[in-house]
């Protein structure tokens, strides 16, 4: 089905559904008449980064975490009142910590870890053991809008996490990621206040660091502009690595009495010259000893340049005080050009081949959503009743080349690195460089319905839902842009949700939800032998999850406890030599995590995170069984802005490969902290800030995979000093 069918028959749908509980709502209204009128309360907006009525939900106690966040179409909703376990990081946690990208700010998160991108610098999130491609997060809820690779966080407001399957609430993920959970980033806006905020630093290595955000209101505080920019340019802490970033972000709103509208539009170039590669471990050889992350192993001549150019609208309606419309959409244009040479390690003295990879990418993306949300009775059970449809396209024009694949000619050494001569780029190349050809387009579309039921004065709340899905993937060659190949299917994936507030304190929560991405198109041979299947396209892949846990809000303190298991579908070749689904890794795990005010001075945030995954017997790549990070914030008494902060990250041990032959060892970083504020003339703000990460300057492998059935290994950062300076005035 396509995207404007799905657009023209929903939009039918949501009119007559309009039109349905109008005339509930009109009932309700003459019945209401002859009762005494009922006072609501008054709310205050201080943001409204995605255009709703009650904007972002507040800061918990120590300001790191929201109480709230988005989960899908289902809007925002309370940390105790959602069926899913989610974590919103707040831009005081980002700036505080200084982190440099989105990656940085997941690190606080203990079952989130930071990997890497198949040949490239694409920033990899394992959430559970499975991975969520940086082009499959969400950007104020609409997929594939953000810089593919890499994100700076200077337009962040916030990042929110949700742990676990997703395909109801937020759709199949275009990229074939997020399974194991989701983010979506939420831009800034601007605050009642004026806001004039100039920033300068520096990073190991001498890297200069500059940023300013301004925010203003107008017209009796309906209208509201926040700018941001910011410049990053020179050499990192490893040695030989460096890097420039350039960033704009223009975020506006509009709030009416009815209509609220939001607005962004946004501009990135990264830049990276010799970054620290992906290392692949050759067959036999054992894993050795991660080399010194001072030194980058790349090549002198490798880089990676990114540019991203993006924008979305969104708009929300009140048809009255029982419906909710809404309607947004986004487009992004991308341009990409790469020099690789990832090496492989062959022998036990480190040493490395590898072959040089150039590729050249340009996308384009366009997508929307929109839908209707109903708030009703029916008797003694409350609803809140949400419809919606959705679409996505992207266009993908892709060139590249290469030197040999056999000889692979391009020498080096892990623990002590040298520069190779670069080769010309002309074995088996494809495509002009000059003129990428279309290679790749995708289409998703997809229609949701889903109630969520209040009962005992809304103390149990049930949600039931079904999102129908469909996935289109085309692939044309390079030379002359004929179709190769195609892929084109539909699924349906439910839900079904409950929390039972225990006491005003205390939430038990049980979910049961699907994942989703396509099937894969069977090889024609196998292992030298026709398969029987050649070409066929298989059904979607259909993850199952299901959860329960206990979550506890104090006021100050809080923190959940859960446990899931899901079950992915593994495809291959069976006995006959027919392609299909020949078994379900298993996913089964324990997450604890807390956050908020310990004392008055102590804020805590972290967690751990115990998994278990299990194939034929064997573990999965690159997913730990216990991860952990903790973080405290301290405030001095009586030293008046004065702060000390410290995190522990422990990853335990990684396989490399599916037969669990090899793996990594496990490795604890620390990091510290601290931060100044004190007033100028009264009135401006001053804070100065230096934050040591990796404080013991420990080596060790950060990851393995990043990319299904690959395991690729990340070399972590070395010791890395941060020092800014903020002005607020």
């Amino acid at each position: 089905m396509s995207p404007s069918l799905v657009f023209k028959r929903t939009a039918l749908s949501l009119a007559l559904s309009s039109v349905f509980v109008s005339a509930l709502t009109q009932a309700q209204e003459v019945d209401e008449q002859t009762t005494d009128a009922v006072e609501l309360p008054s709310m205050t907006v201080s943001a409204s980064a995605d255009a709703s009525a009650d904007g972002l939900p507040p800061a918990y106690a120590g300001g790191q975490v929201a109480a709230g966040s988005r989960v899908g179409i289902l809007g925002n909703q309370d940390y105790m009142e959602t069926p899913f376990t989610t974590t919103s990081y707040t831009q005081t946690l980002i700036q505080d910590q200084q982190a440099a990208s989105i990656g940085d700010v997941l690190l606080n998160d203990p079952a989130v870890r930071v990997a890497r991108g198949f040949g490239n610098f694409q920033q990899v999130y394992m959430v559970r053991g499975l991975p969520i491609f940086s082009d499959d997060i969400s950007y104020n809820g609409l997929y594939g809008l953000l810089p593919r690779q890499y994100m700076g966080t200077e337009f962040v407001e916030r990042v929110e996490v949700l742990r676990g399957a997703n395909a109801f609430l937020n759709g199949a993920a275009p990229g074939g990621s997020g399974l194991g959970g989701a983010i979506n980033i939420v831009p800034k806006r601007a605050p009642n206040e004026d806001l004039n905020e100039v920033t300068g630093g520096v990073r190991s290595g001498g890297q200069y660091y500059t940023a300013g955000d301004f925010g203003r209101r107008f017209a009796d505080d309906r209208i509201g502009m926040r700018l941001n920019m910011a410049r990053r340019d020179g050499d990192v802490a490893v040695d030989g690595e460096s890097g420039e970033l350039g960033l704009l972000a223009l975020g506006a709103d509009y709030r009416g009495d009815n209509l609220r509208i939001s607005a962004d539009l946004g501009y990135q170039n990264h830049e990276v010259d010799a970054g620290q590669p992906n290392i692949t471990i050759g067959a036999g050889v054992p894993v050795p000893s991660a080399p010194d992350a001072d030194k980058s192993v790349a090549q002198s001549w490798t880089y990676s340049n990114a540019e991203d150019t993006f924008g979305t609208l969104r708009a929300e309606y009140d048809f009255n005080d029982y419906v909710t419309g809404w309607l947004a959409g986004g487009v992004r244009t991308s341009e990409e050009e790469g020099n690789f040479a990832n090496p492989t390690v062959i022998n036990t003295a480190g040493d490395t081949n590898a072959y040089r990879f150039y590729n050249v990418r340009e996308d384009e993306v366009v997508t929307g959503d929109m839908g209707l949300r109903f708030r009703f009775d029916t008797g003694p059970v409350s609803h809140q009743l949400t419809t919606s449809a959705s679409t996505y396209e992207m266009k993908s024009a892709n060139a590249w080349g290469a030197s040999s694949f056999a000889t692979r000619e391009v020498l080096g050494n892990i623990n002590n690195p040298f520069d190779s001569a670069q080769p010309a780029a002309t074995a088996a190349g494809a495509g002009s460089l000059s003129d990428p050809e279309v290679t790749e387009r995708t289409r998703t579309s997809s229609y949701a319905i889903a109630d969520t039921l209040g009962f005992m004065d809304d103390r149990l709340l049930v949600t039931l839902g079904a999102r129908q899905q469909n996935i289109a993937t085309y692939s044309y060659a390079y030379a002359d842009g004929s179709r190769t190949a195609s892929y084109d299917d539909d699924a349906i994936t439910p839900i079904a949700g409950v929390v039972y507030r225990v006491t005003p304190e205390v939430s038990a929560y049980a979910n049961y939800i699907e994942g989703l991405v396509k099937g894969d198109v069977a090889p024609t041979t196998s292992g030298g032998a026709p398969v029987t299947n050649g070409g066929e396209a298989l059904e979607p892949y259909v993850t199952r999850q299901a959860e329960l846990g206990v979550k506890y809000d104090g006021g100050r303190r809080g923190g959940s406890l859960g446990v899931f298991q899901s079950r992915r579908p593994v495809a291959g070749v069976d006995a006959s030599n027919t392609y299909g689904v020949v078994g379900k890794q298993r996913y089964r795990g324990l997450e604890f995590s807390a956050f908020g005010q310990a004392t008055n001075d102590l804020t805590v945030l972290g967690g751990v995170s115990l998994l278990d995954t299990e194939l034929n017997g064997n573990e999965g790549i690159g997913a730990p069984e216990l991860q952990a990070s903790v973080g405290l914030d301290y405030l001095v008494p009586g030293v008046d802005g004065l702060a000390f902060d410290g995190r522990m990250i422990y990853t335990s041990e990684q396989y490399i490969d599916a037969a669990n032959t090899r793996d990594i060892p496990s490795w604890t970083r620390f990091d510290l902290g601290a931060r100044y504020s004190m007033l100028i003339n009264d009135a401006q703000e001053l804070t100065l800030r230096a934050r040591v990460e990796n404080v013991a300057n420990r080596d060790y492998w950060a990851s393995a995979g990043g990319y299904p059935g690959s395991g690729y290994l990340t070399v972590g950062a070395p010791r890395t000093l941060v020092v800014s300076t903020t002005l607020d005035f």
